[in-house]
């Protein structure tokens, strides 16, 4: 039986994937509550790979209207709107 995940390990997860795969170059500790659209770190174009990468890693899927800058702009964000699903 596949536990679910915490809370801890989908924003570890998704941090680890925005850091390495989206933002180019260094940066540092990412916060919670970074905005990461508005604040340029990635453009919205990039919501549609975290869709996936959450689709992949965690069987949620988000659907293209959930997609947006003000739902998703922050690691936070992220983090509530799968574990909304998880748990659902």
């Amino acid at each position: 039986m596949t536990r679910t995940p915490s809370r801890d390990d989908v924003r570890d997860q998704l941090k680890a994937f925005i850091c390495q795969e989206l933002i180019a170059g260094p940066v540092g500790d990412l916060a919670d509550d970074e905005p990461l659209i508005t604040g340029g770190f990635i453009d919205s174009f990039c919501l549609a790979q975290i869709g996936v990468f959450i689709e992949t890693r965690f069987g949620v899927y988000i659907p293209d209207p959930d997609l947006t800058v003000e739902q998703m702009d922050t690691l936070a964000q992220m983090v509530s709107r799968v574990m909304r699903d998880l748990k659902g």
